[in-house]
């Protein structure tokens, strides 16, 4: 057995994309879309496993956007997605600067939880060691929930 993707249903792509590739770095493998069926279909992989991406199918995201506007809830009982980060300080400062909610904090250096457009909870882990914990982190509240 070989884990391929995860799929997300998103209400807005482009909000979405600028998420996931201009702030979270990630990079756009492939796109198609559906006329008859009314939807595209965005796969995405981060950078570190965009050749295994290119080559196996995997592993990715998969941004499915329906043309015919809906309304998607329960993002919480989906869980999370979760990505190895080189900085997390560094990226929640780029996300909190391009107006993302930081929802759980790197109070500890290690750990932080943020949210795509569509409500869908994102674990930022500290590649190998924690970093030492500093502020503003150290004394910013939980936001919401994740």
């Amino acid at each position: 057995m070989q884990y391929l993707h995860t799929m997300i249903r998103v209400s807005n792509l482009d909000d979405t994309l600028h998420f996931f590739c201009d702030l979270l770095g990630m990079v756009e493998i492939s796109r198609k879309s559906n006329e008859k069926g009314r939807f595209t279909l965005v796969f995405l992989a981060a950078p570190e496993d965009e050749a295994r991406a290119r080559e196996d199918k995997a592993p990715m995201i998969e941004l499915t956007y329906n043309w015919d506007p809906e309304e998607y809830t329960g993002g919480r009982n989906f869980g999370h997605l979760a990505f190895c980060v080189d900085d997390i300080y560094a990226l929640c400062e780029k996300l909190q600067a391009n107006g993302v909610t930081i929802n759980r904090p790197p109070r500890d250096g290690h750990m932080a939880f943020i949210k795509t457009p569509d409500g869908i909870s994102i674990e930022l882990l500290q590649q190998g060691e924690a970093l030492p914990a500093r502020e503003p982190w150290v004394s910013m509240e939980n936001v919401g929930s994740w």
